[in-house]
């Protein structure tokens, strides 16, 4: 029998004002798992009022208050692999390494947010005039408006969270409307169960077709301070031009459209392990999965052969199955539109190597070739379990390759010689960059985020709290001052 969810405003479960509901499809058997409230603009309000009233006393709460929370709630979301696990397969098609990764990597996203809180924040500055004290205080924002996407979706509902709330903003957070459960609700049931007190997160799920209007009606909102996103390129310039239009700070994570280059001097088992994770780890459905492998030309023939074998063991299909590397996409419809940038790149020249048909939301693992600059797939991201392979014959070519992409997210490279990785990694134009490793890493301390179509703003550590605060100056006069008249 399917879940029902409703919306969390003001620490309560309530249903849409309307009374409507939506469904949330298990992708790879297409029954519906749960049905959640559908939000009108009306519950976008009721949120906003809900977060700005405990904004406040959430802010004013003694720091160490505020940490213990995060840390039972890492503690709490660490046990419960097998729920998410569960969740993730019916929503997403997560298989569980992917799911159990998610976990733990949350955990630690909030373990990260508490060591923030109390770490030390602002700076005493010099002063001009005699006897004078100047500070740069980080303050919180206010409400936060956060976006949670369906593809990583704990890790990602998590820190769309984390870091808003540890710098002392209350949030309201819109989760995908495929995984409104993980990436959102549940979330909100562990920081709930950890002691977070009402009002401070409010989830308003909605159905697929009401998305932008619950998205402008809370950026709109004048008391939301700051917007959070991570979705694709597309839906982030709309995110972000609605931000622009009510003066509201975003952090915007995007797209990629990211390389892997295996250069001449690479351990070619451990390039082909490598690339293998960072093209088919969730099927693709990553921001950082590596849809470009870039290998030099001395090279190509072994790696192709030996990459071309390791997928074709790559286990696919049902995402519960423990062994299944493969699963679904988070829907038919998904698995369709790669396939058709497959077809489209066939049709004007490109060789597939391994690959085949979709069934369903599956779409068998593919690495093509010779993908000419006129075929979509050469630009869009695939987000799906494809890549292409291109060879090159120097750095120069290399660099120039990985940089042809409006996106700028990530890159891996792998050598044997971190110098040589170094040099390379310097002139390609991305936010993150791997030596002597593929494209796909997060770290709760790092700074996280892309450059060019990627977006801008930075996740991670204290660049995740500065995102959220405002940097306040303050002045103390410890003795009168003078004054012209």
């Amino acid at each position: 029998m399917p879940l029902t969810r409703e919306l969390l405003i003001g620490g309560k479960d309530v249903p849409a004002a309307s009374g409507r509901t939506t469904v949330d499809v298990n992708p790879y058997t297409s029954e519906v798992y749960a049905t959640v409230a559908a939000a009108g603009p009306e519950d976008v309000t009721r949120a906003v009022d809900a977060a700005a009233a405990a904004f406040a006393d959430w802010a004013a709460l003694a720091p160490f208050a505020r940490r213990a929370i995060f840390l039972k709630a890492a503690d709490l979301l660490e046990a419960r692999g097998e729920q998410v696990a569960e969740i993730m397969a019916h929503e997403a098609g997560g298989t569980r390494p992917w799911a159990y990764f998610n976990v733990a990597l949350a955990a630690n996203i909030l373990r990260e947010a508490a060591a923030a809180i109390t770490a030390p924040r602002g700076e005493v500055l010099s002063a001009q005039e005699q006897g004078a004290l100047g500070l740069a205080v980080r303050e919180p924002l206010g409400v936060v408006a956060a976006f949670a996407p369906w593809n990583a979706p704990v890790i990602l509902g998590v820190r769309a969270v984390a870091a808003p709330l540890a710098a002392g903003n209350t949030v309201v957070v819109k989760p995908s409307e495929d995984a409104p459960i993980a990436c959102a609700l549940f979330v909100a049931d562990v920081l709930r169960e950890a002691g977070l007190p009402d009002g401070v997160l409010n989830v308003v799920t909605n159905a697929p077709e009401n998305a932008a209007e619950i998205a402008e009606t809370l950026i709109a909102d004048q008391r939301v301070r700051a917007v959070n996103f991570t979705g694709s390129t597309g839906v982030g310039r709309i995110i972000g031009e609605h931000a622009a239009r009510h003066l509201k700070p975003a952090v915007l994570e995007l797209g990629g459209k990211n390389a892997v280059i295996v250069l001449d001097d690479a351990d070619i088992d451990y390039a082909v392990d490598a690339v293998t994770f960072s093209v088919f780890m969730n099927a693709g459905q990553i921001c950082m999965s590596g849809d470009r492998i870039l290998v030099h030309e001395s090279l190509a023939e072994e790696f192709g052969r030996k990459f071309v074998e390791k997928v074709a063991s790559l286990p696919a299909g049902d995402p519960a199955h423990p062994r299944t590397v493969v699963g679904p996409l988070v829907s038919p419809a998904a698995a369709r539109r790669v396939a058709g940038l497959v077809t489209d790149a066939v049709a004007k020249g490109a060789k597939v190597l391994i690959g085949g048909e979709p069934e369903g939301a599956v779409h068998p693992a593919t690495v093509l070739t010779d993908v000419p600059q006129d075929a979509d797939l050469y630009r869009t991201e695939a987000f799906g379990p494809v890549c292409v392979l291109e060879t090159f014959a120097d750095d120069d070519t290399a660099i120039r390759l990985a940089n042809d992409t409006e996106n700028g997210l990530t890159c891996g490279i792998i050598t044997e010689n971190a110098t040589h990785g170094l040099t390379v990694a310097r002139r390609v134009q991305t936010g993150i960059v791997h030596i002597n490793d593929q494209s796909v890493a997060d770290e709760p301390h790092a700074p996280f985020g892309g450059v060019k179509a990627s977006g801008y703003g930075r996740f991670g550590g204290r660049w995740g709290i500065e995102a959220f605060s405002n940097t306040r100056w303050v002045t103390i006069a410890t003795q009168h001052a003078h004054y012209p008249f």
